[in-house]
């Protein structure tokens, strides 16, 4: 198993997105809202080194985030 232990993985999980101008972005202040193209009952995607690999939902428990995946997507070749 040591073999696994230095294996390195970046994990991403997507609320949703946005075009926005830069001119827009820069001009962001703290505490800004961003609109996002989806909304609270859309599934967020699970991304490990920038492959969708799932779909998930965001869970509250005892003051601590985290994310539970509802479904895996099929990779493609």
């Amino acid at each position: 198993m040591s073999v696994f232990e230095n294996i390195e993985v970046e994990i991403k999980v997507e609320l949703g997105s946005t075009i926005m101008p830069i001119h827009h972005l820069l001009r962001l202040g703290r505490g800004a809202v961003i609109e996002l193209d989806s909304t609270e009952h859309d599934p967020m995607r699970v991304y490990a080194n920038n492959q969708h690999i799932a779909n998930g939902e965001i869970r509250i428990e005892d003051g601590q985030l985290s994310v539970q995946i509802s479904e895996r997507v099929k990779s493609t070749p």
